[in-house]
């Protein structure tokens, strides 16, 4: 046998995502989406008081996560643009209409 008709065959294994602990934040596109879902049962104004509130303490939580989540986003731009020596972020001013 030569040295080359061996050849290691590598290992695959399935990776499955972790979940989240149930205390986690829920990732941004999850909330988003939860988000959206709650909007839509809270706009057609069918539910229950009590399911009301908590649909609408639910959504509260949601919208923190986001903004959480968009904020160290855009904090760890800011952080790589500076180590590329990039300029510095400018506030968006959207040009007047021309009329």
């Amino acid at each position: 046998m030569g040295r080359f008709d061996r050849v290691a065959r590598p290992v695959y294994r399935a990776v499955m995502p972790t979940p989240n602990p149930p205390d986690a934040p829920p990732d941004f596109e999850s909330a988003m989406r939860d988000l959206e879902v709650l909007v839509e049962r809270l706009e057609r104004g069918d539910m229950p008081l009590e399911e009301s509130l908590a649909a609408f303490e639910r959504g509260v939580m949601l919208t923190r996560a986001c903004q959480t989540a968009l904020k160290e986003a855009e904090q760890k731009v800011q952080i790589l643009l500076r180590k590329a020596g990039e300029p510095t972020l400018e506030d968006f001013e959207p040009e007047e209409p021309a009329g």
